[in-house]
């Protein structure tokens, strides 16, 4: 029996993610701009399969690359009905990272990950600095390596990044996060 998911429903998900967690907790500090300046593509996969999304993938890498950063900075490719399965989807970022080599897209582009199931190395399914990664579906989140320079040279240090979104989480715990999904 396969899962009915709105489309719609998938990107007003996502935007209430990017809103209140990764905007609205500054988890990423260099979000707010290309988000409010209507940068951010979102892209829904209709794919079911690993090999469909990875033709997608390149799709969406291509066009990423093609696009004026001024009219497109970022793209999120949302795969609600593949790779579910963390560890699938952690298996598939290898692929991903050759999907980048293979189109010579090296030190131009790059792919993040965010998941529902997210977990860091070394930490357990349901400690909160995992929430930092944990998205309401399956994405791979395509960036610009100049875009992230940039954002790197205005913000500095990116150990400092994750180890502010630690605390942030921390401080926020579990019943924290709760409060931010209840309208």
């Amino acid at each position: 029996m396969e899962i009915l998911i709105d489309i719609d429903e998938v990107i007003a998900g996502t935007r209430r993610w990017l809103e209140k967690s990764v905007i609205g907790l500054n988890l990423c500090p260099f979000a707010a701009g290309p988000y409010r300046d209507n940068r951010v593509h979102l892209c829904v996969s209709e794919q079911r399969t690993a090999s469909g999304l990875l033709e997608k993938l390149r799709t969406e890498l291509a066009n990423l690359h093609a696009a004026d950063p001024v009219d497109r900075e970022t793209t999120l490719l949302i795969h609600p009905w593949v790779l579910a399965d963390f560890m699938e989807y952690n298996d598939f970022l290898e692929v991903c990272e050759a999907a980048v080599a293979e189109l010579g897209l090296e030190g131009e582009l790059q792919v993040a990950s965010f998941h529902p199931r997210y977990q860091f190395a070394g930490t357990q399914p349901e400690d909160i600095e995992n929430y930092t990664n944990r998205s309401p579906y399956p994405m791979l989140h395509l960036l610009r390596e100049a875009s992230v320079e940039r954002a790197l040279d205005a913000t500095g240090d990116t150990e400092e990044i994750y180890r502010r979104n630690i605390r942030t989480m921390r401080e926020l715990g579990h019943a924290g996060w709760q409060r931010l999904w209840r309208d």
